[in-house]
């Protein structure tokens, strides 16, 4: 472990780390419905709606959805229609069917009862690295590693240095959110930071007058010594870095694309009573 930290740099200080991020999380922490359970089936499918959509729009659809599939057996037993029809409004409809394939991979392939160790859960039809650490961590409270956009972000400035200086390989960030997460706490810590991450440590405008591992911060350190450096050698200070906007790009026409295509069959089959079907040539003209 040590010599993971000083592939980064000096080891940090993970005491004084642990300690101020947990009891930040414990006062400041979202209460969010999916953080009341240890249920690996209610895990999996807040995990997989929480990729690439915001957890405003994901909290009720989370608790529609699991009105409607309560269950494993509930989700892997439905018609596939209802199923896309339930995501309708979370976009990325193959998060859906993936879903839904890990539901009936449990099923059919572990009698029902969902694998504990991050090498099996890799197996279930798509489910990649992160989901697998967050099953392992949040509904069985392994003390494993695993980085989504907030931890990489977190992991990145805390721990090596602003993102302007040079942004860390996947593989060593992966390492170093592993090795720093404290024994018998993953739960807590992995919420923690995944927290940090989406409150404070944020993008663009990461508020660190207020972030509780400030003292700790590599990039906050190097960004305060470069002021001061500018403020003794009369100068202003320098300003913070510019979100670059990205460069506008040509745009193929909506009307008539692979999108508006695929879109308009997903609807079409949406608006079907549960039950019915459409063949192909049908779906077509429709």
């Amino acid at each position: 472990m040590q010599q993971i930290f000083e592939s980064a740099g000096a080891a940090p200080d993970l005491e004084g780390i642990h300690a101020a991020l947990l009891a930040w999380f414990a006062a400041a922490g979202r209460d969010l419905p999916w953080r009341h359970t240890r249920d690996p089936y209610t895990i999996m499918v807040s995990e997989i709606m929480l990729q690439q959509t915001q957890v405003d729009r994901v909290i009720p659809k989370f608790h529609a959805f699991l009105a409607e599939f309560p269950t494993l057996e509930a989700l892997a037993a439905a018609p596939t229609a209802d199923v896309i029809r339930a995501w309708a409004g979370l976009g990325y409809n193959r998060r859906a069917l993936n879903l839904q394939r890990a539901a009936r991979a449990v099923l059919e392939e572990h009698g029902g009862v969902f694998p504990r160790d991050l090498e099996t859960l890799l197996k279930l039809p798509g489910i990649g690295r992160y989901t697998a650490g967050a099953i392992a961590c949040f509904a069985f409270e392994q003390d494993v590693g695993f980085i989504d956009t907030n931890i990489r972000r977190v992991v990145q400035r805390l721990l090596i240095g602003a993102e302007e200086h040079g942004v860390a390989g996947e593989a060593q960030l992966l390492a170093l959110a592993a090795a720093a997460v404290p024994p018998g706490q993953g739960w807590a810590w992995n919420q923690a930071i995944m927290e940090l991450g989406a409150l404070i440590c944020t993008a663009a405008a990461p508020a660190c007058w207020r972030c509780p591992v400030q003292n700790w911060c590599r990039a906050y350190a190097a960004r305060r010594a470069a002021d001061e450096q500018a403020f003794s050698a009369g100068a202003a200070p320098p300003t913070p870095p510019r979100t670059r906007k990205v460069a506008e790009r040509r745009e193929t026409p909506f009307s008539g694309s692979n999108r508006f295509f695929r879109g308009r069959a997903i609807a079409a089959l949406r608006s079907l009573p549960a039950g019915e079907s459409l063949a192909l040539p049908e779906l077509g003209r429709a």
